[in-house]
């Protein structure tokens, strides 16, 4: 029997719905302890985030309802887990907000919500909270909500046109993963057409352009490869034009146990690996960061026989390791982006290398800065 509990006030509401609302990562990357959740001066759903264009603040992030008519079997939440079910309203929403905002305790707001009878009621539910921010409080500030699978086109422009920024999660690479983890949603009609809408809706010119689109992975629950997941962001980043793609480990114990049924010998074993899940997350986030910021291409990125990346080796260091012929590179001459692809450098060590070589010539790993663990790796890759 599912626990309901009777007649909640705000508080312990927030209590539940945020602790809730921690397995939706879709607005944090979660590689460094300062992007994890953490309790705020009066509770959880003060929330450090990594935004899409990389900048770093604090949202106050919540469930408005953690009802849910959803079977996905990697979720703690879905109908059939007996959990403490509660939900806020539009008005209650908005009131907490604003008391924190106007305290400046937080820069903004993230709403989710579980499918609390169709997808519709529940977009109603935070699209509500943003008309009531926006339309009677006058806020402008950032606002970023999640689009329900299956939400109406109506929904969905009427969310865009509230928020700041929107989410869908794609949640695998392709249908048939899809179909491992839930029997009611369908993954063209409830994820892949209204990603293209937003897409749409969003777009160079449109009216909505001013809106970020995210979307997140979950990794590890249906047995996919690293590969299959770096293919469908190529596609996300390359002809849907998404802003951000986030990835957020299967914990296994949280949702189903029995996922495993549902997939093949080879797909059980990466499922029954959490572990690795949690470095395949990173990893995945290192080939995001390749692929959107280092001039990385997708056919750069190194699997092994089964399609996943090392866990042993970062997967711009894999490419050097493929790539012997391309190295070593003169610290003095080479190029920005051929200087990106040695190990142990980045952006800035990079900018501050060509500002450096202007003005006199670099001798020495030590004329690069402060020779630290990075610095170390990418000594082997150069020459002076």
């Amino acid at each position: 029997m599912v626990g309901i509990v009777s007649k909640p006030g705000i508080q312990e509401k927030l209590e539940i719905l945020s602790t809730d609302a921690q397995y939706d990562l879709a607005c944090a990357c979660g590689s460094s302890k300062d992007e994890h959740r953490r309790r705020g001066s009066k509770g959880k759903w003060v929330y450090p985030i990594t935004l899409p264009n990389g900048g770093k603040s604090t949202l106050f992030k919540t469930l408005v309802s953690n009802v849910c008519t959803n079977d996905c079997k990697y979720c703690p939440l879905r109908e059939q887990m007996d959990i403490r079910r509660c939900s806020l309203g539009a008005e209650e929403t908005a009131e907490v907000f604003l008391d924190y905002y106007n305290r400046r305790e937080v820069f903004g707001l993230f709403l989710s919500s579980g499918v609390c009878g169709s997808a519709d009621a529940a977009m109603e539910r935070l699209n509500a909270t943003a008309r009531i921010l926006r339309e009677r409080c006058g806020y402008r500030g950032y606002i970023h909500l999640k689009i329900i699978p299956g939400a109406s086109e109506a929904a969905t422009e009427e969310a865009v046109s509230l928020a700041s920024a929107v989410s869908l999660n794609i949640e695998t690479p392709g249908e048939k993963h899809l179909a491992k983890l839930s029997k009611k949603k369908s993954y063209i009609s409830d994820i892949i057409e209204p990603i293209k809408l937003i897409s749409r809706l969003t777009g160079r010119g449109s009216q909505y352009e001013r809106v970020k689109q995210t979307t997140q992975f979950i990794v590890g629950a249906a047995g996919e490869t690293d590969a299959e997941i770096v293919k469908y962001m190529t596609g996300l980043y390359e002809r849907l034009k998404m802003n951000r793609v986030y990835f957020s480990s299967y914990q296994k114990g949280l949702g189903d146990e029995s996922i495993t049924g549902e997939v093949s010998a080879n797909e059980a074993e990466m499922v029954e690996r959490p572990v690795d899940n949690f470095v395949r997350e990173h990893r995945l986030y290192q080939v995001d960061f390749l692929l959107r910021k280092y001039g990385f291409e997708e056919s750069d990125i190194v699997f092994d026989e089964k399609g996943n990346l090392s866990l042993a080796c970062d997967p711009k260091e894999a490419w050097a390791l493929r790539h012997p012929e391309a190295f070593p590179l003169n610290v003095n001459r080479a190029p920005y982006f051929e200087l990106l692809r040695v190990p142990g450098l980045g952006p800035i060590t990079v900018k501050q290398i060509l500002e450096r070589r202007k003005k006199r010539r670099i001798r020495c790993i030590e004329d690069v800065g402060k020779v630290g663990v990075r610095l170390v790796k990418a000594r082997r890759y150069l020459v002076f």
